[in-house]
């Protein structure tokens, strides 16, 4: 039988990929907004796809604070997009 491969919504694009795909920005319970690289870390979830231009859709659109029913501060967005280069360099 074959295994079921998990399915996330991007919340840039709004493309369904596999769970693996994709990067899971995390709300803790502490309100701290971050890249969960494990995607394994306790939080509510968001999905972005490994592409700049997602990250930029969902700055744009407002994708994070629908998901975590919270206002983002812009320097959350710039944390993000350094660690999301950081990533793409390792």
């Amino acid at each position: 039988m074959a295994k079921k491969i998990p399915l996330r919504q991007c919340v840039g694009c709004g493309e369904m990929k596999g769970k693996k795909e994709m990067l899971r920005v995390l709300k803790t319970p502490e309100d701290e907004i971050c890249l969960d690289a494990t995607g394994k870390k306790n939080g509510r979830g968001a999905y972005i796809c490994r592409q700049k231009e997602c990250l930029q859709k969902v700055r744009k659109n407002k994708g994070l604070e629908r998901s975590f029913k919270m206002s983002i501060s812009p320097e959350v967005y710039d944390t993000l997009e350094k660690e999301f280069d950081q990533l793409e360099t390792e």
